[in-house]
């Protein structure tokens, strides 16, 4: 009891010093599986016979008060709470206003690309990006160029590589290498069939792990960066990708600030798509995040592709007269998120500097 106790309570305590280790911020990712441990060590501790003390009377509060800490960062992605993303009230073959997207990240060594495609041709998105792509994928994924005749590719070895096809017209499509020399995102536009403009901003940034990156600096520098970039959006924005970061963590609650931008899983359930072998281990670290110029019409997690994430899919409707009233839920930027996240992008810099030099 006090092992597994103490385990919990002591991965409950080390992301809230917001260091950039590896070991610290992997603590951000299993909060449902931390809660299942400490009620398990509460529960024990309450059931079974051990002698009365200030030691363990302090145990025991100190575990009650982990638990709800830990609930009250994963609740808002349950059905318990209010949805921050309304439900669309557009026709659902209303095709001019809204927009597709498929998320995958298909596993670089994962040499199965049929379940994939199958999900492209049965749910047929607007946009699909595929990340972890390398040659061998690009050439499997070129038959759907038929109906996806618009597309930017940065297919690469080092599992960073990135696909985008589009069936509708991508306006100024480029790849980009925001920190790391080889760690491509791409951003642009994509035009509706009503005339419509939607920026688009696709990323995969390294994870905090020992063999990827030894802290979250790189990571937590290229969400902000193109945080910080969204705040001179006027229009309708979507932002997507694995950012290899979950969405109760600062840093994603930091770029959300800045940026503006809603998630539709508020209110709607987790959708964890990482670990998609292991049921018990599990959280969601695929993600599309949009302007409040959006309402949903559909989303899910699709079935196992081979890989060790699971695919998305969401379908957006453009219905700016609820922009407002959406946006108001999102709490604001404020002076000290700014210098957080400037200090955030300065360290990444540092950091790939560092290897650099």
């Amino acid at each position: 009891m006090w092992i597994l106790g103490g385990a919990g309570l002591l991965v409950t305590l080390l992301p809230i010093f917001r260091q950039t280790a590896w070991w610290i911020r992997i603590c951000d990712f299993p909060r449902l599986q931390i809660v299942a441990a400490l009620l398990l060590s509460l529960g024990a501790a309450l059931l079974l016979p051990s002698p009365r003390s200030f030691s363990n009377s302090l145990f025991v509060v100190s575990l009650a008060v982990a638990v709800v800490y830990q609930f009250s960062r994963v609740w808002p992605y349950t059905p318990l709470h209010s949805k921050q993303v309304a439900d669309a009230s557009r026709p659902a073959d209303d095709n001019d206003h809204h927009i597709s997207l498929m998320v995958a990240n298909v596993l670089m060594y994962n040499r199965d690309a049929s379940r994939c495609l199958g999900h492209i041709r049965h749910l047929s998105p607007d946009v699909v990006l595929a990340v972890e792509t390398d040659d061998w994928w690009l050439s499997q994924l070129q038959g759907i160029t038929k109906d996806y005749p618009y597309t930017c590719h940065a297919p690469l070895p080092n599992t960073y590589g990135m696909l985008v096809f589009s069936r509708l017209p991508l306006i100024e499509p480029q790849i980009r290498y925001i920190l790391d020399p080889d760690i491509p995102s791409f951003h642009g536009c994509v035009r509706l069939p009503s005339g419509l403009t939607v920026n688009m901003h696709f990323l995969h940034p390294k994870p905090p792990a020992p063999q990827e990156s030894k802290n979250s600096a790189r990571r937590d520098a290229e969400l902000l960066v193109v945080g910080k970039v969204i705040q001179h959006h006027d229009g309708p924005t979507i932002v997507a990708g694995d950012f290899n970061d979950v969405a109760w963590s600062h840093t994603s609650e930091l770029f959300r600030r800045l940026s503006r931008l809603l998630d539709p899983r508020i209110g709607r359930g987790l959708l964890p798509t990482f670990h998609a072998d292991y049921k018990l281990l599990r959280w969601p670290l695929d993600h599309v995040f949009h302007s409040a110029h959006f309402r949903l019409q559909d989303l899910r997690r699709l079935t196992h592709i081979g890989s060790d994430h699971y695919p998305i899919y969401i379908r957006l409707s453009y219905e700016p007269k609820g922009w407002q009233e959406q946006e108001n839920q999102l709490e604001a930027a404020d002076d000290d998120d700014h210098q957080e996240a400037d200090e955030k992008i300065e360290e990444g810099i540092e950091d790939v500097a560092e290897e650099v030099g």
